[in-house]
């Protein structure tokens, strides 16, 4: 059980990347740094490359970034980083899969992290194992290392362009050689990637949190289907929109401002939290028939609508529930008796605020439905007389193929049940989901028709559903 068991009412992060350059900060330091604050995105592995222009010294392993830098950052020394944290979409949570992924090929050494989902990652796989390429993990990335590897064009910027043309689906990418780091995003940029300058240097990552941290100052985000050359700790990187088949959209994927970004960071130019904020009170406006005492949220990540909720609906946000922040990935696993205690080890109610009232209670999804259920109970025993569940993004239908971990169709509760019977399932008094109109109201900068609604919808933007069904998955170990 452990961890998984909190995680079945949520969709699972993907990874973050962070790449810097520079000859005169301590690379090592700034990018497990980096990582520590993209730490959400993953937390099975963890891994930093750093080249000093000659030699290219790699650690990583299994574990949070703190665990496996637990001995310090000794060797790494150098003016190239990328550092990587994991969640697995393809390929099993081994330590042959941690990435960063290095090779020698005849250029020098490669290294590449990778964020995102490849979804013709099979079909080239079994094109390149037909021309005798040897592959040493089970993901899906080690593809795009091939690709470059034995392309003829001359220089690595040419080849990683010709790799990145040649992939298909979600991609935020980093490649570094000996002199240079290369970050690349997908044509309908999915996956998020940004820009920031330091006094001598450049830095990517995967959200704008990372550059906070290392004080690096954010510039812009990388454009979909554009490479970035950096080569110069002062010159401006070189821009290279590689992609000859540019979409009509974008296709930002949607889930990165409901659940999966830190609430502190800018996307695309849209403030996470400020797109939270209104999500809830467009929620609140259409539910405007709950008479409530108090709002709740389920912490963290529900906070934001939360209070959003409570803003417009001019009723009191209160901490309802407390989150125990110091348990552990894994612990003992209860008896079947005490599977209600297990879900106390991490949420427990606030008798005082919710005995006697009538709450509303503001979480971000519902996947398969039992952790809800069970909150739902906490709430109950705790004395409250009512419980409205109120959900900021409207009923996950379908799977996604970008590089978030979904189950499959037929463990959605939404796929099976009406929100009548989910609301019957969880035992609330009601349920209520954000319509996909009052979900598109809720970005401020971005068009909404530039956003992935895949998992509600089902409208893959790249026909990515027609790709997996050719068996996608089938060249990678099973299970993964």
């Amino acid at each position: 059980m452990g961890d998984n068991f909190f995680a079945e009412d949520k969709l699972h992060e993907e990874c973050g990347v962070f790449g810097i350059y520079s000859k005169k900060d301590d690379v090592a330091l700034n990018t497990y740094w980096g990582l520590f604050a993209l730490q959400h995105r993953g937390q099975e592995s963890a891994g930093i490359a750093v080249t000093d222009g000659r030699h290219m010294h790699i650690k990583k392993g299994m574990g949070l970034v703190n665990d496996v830098f637990k001995d310090g950052l000794k060797g790494l020394d150098g003016y190239i980083a990328a550092g990587h944290v994991r969640y697995s979409t393809t390929g099993a949570s081994m330590p042959y899969n941690v990435q960063p992924l290095k090779v020698f090929y005849d250029g020098g050494n490669l290294a590449m992290s990778h964020n995102g989902n490849l979804t013709n990652a099979a079909e080239l796989r079994k094109e390149l194992a037909a021309d005798g390429v040897v592959f040493q993990t089970t993901i899906d990335s080690e593809v795009v290392l091939s690709l470059i590897a034995r392309s003829r064009k001359k220089t690595l910027p040419e080849r990683v362009a010709e790799a990145a043309d040649t992939i298909k689906g979600a991609f935020a990418i980093l490649i570094m050689n000996d002199s240079q780091l290369i970050a690349f995003r997908d044509p309908y940029g999915f996956r998020p990637l940004c820009l920031g300058r330091l006094d001598h240097g450049w830095v990517v990552a995967s959200e704008t949190c990372a550059l906070d941290l290392v004080g690096a100052h954010y510039v812009r985000d990388v454009k979909p289907g554009e490479m970035i050359v950096i080569d110069d700790e002062e010159a401006e990187p070189r821009s290279i929109m590689y992609s000859t088949c540019k979409p009509a959209h974008c296709a930002h994927c949607i889930f990165e401002y409901v659940y999966f970004a830190r609430p502190d960071s800018i996307i695309d130019g849209e403030s996470v939290y400020q797109a939270r904020l209104n999500m809830g009170r467009i929620l609140a406006r259409e539910t405007k028939d709950i008479k409530a005492d108090v709002v709740i949220s389920v912490p963290d990540s529900g906070t934001p609508a939360a209070i959003g909720y409570g803003l417009e609906a001019g009723i009191p946000f209160v901490e309802g529930l407390t989150k125990n922040k110091y348990i552990g990935r894994t612990f003992i696993q209860p008896t079947q008796k005490q599977r209600l205690n297990a879900v106390r080890l991490k949420l427990n109610a606030n008798r005082s605020l919710v005995a006697g009232k009538s709450v509303v209670m503001v979480d971000d999804s519902i996947v398969r439905g039992t952790t809800s259920g069970k909150i739902v109970q906490l709430l109950r025993d705790a004395g409250a007389t009512a419980i409205h569940v109120c959900i900021s993004s409207p009923p996950v239908m379908d799977s996604c193929f970008y590089g978030i971990d979904t189950s499959e169709r037929k463990e959605l509760i939404a796929a099976s049940k009406t929100e009548e019977e989910i609301r019957q399932y969880i035992k609330a008094d009601s349920l209520h989901y954000i319509t996909m109109e009052g979900l598109r109201a809720s970005l401020s900068v971005l068009k909404p028709d530039d956003m992935c609604y895949a998992c509600f919808n089902s409208h893959y933007p790249d026909g990515a559903d027609k790709e997996m069904k050719k068996g996608s998955k089938l060249q990678f170990e099973l299970g993964c």
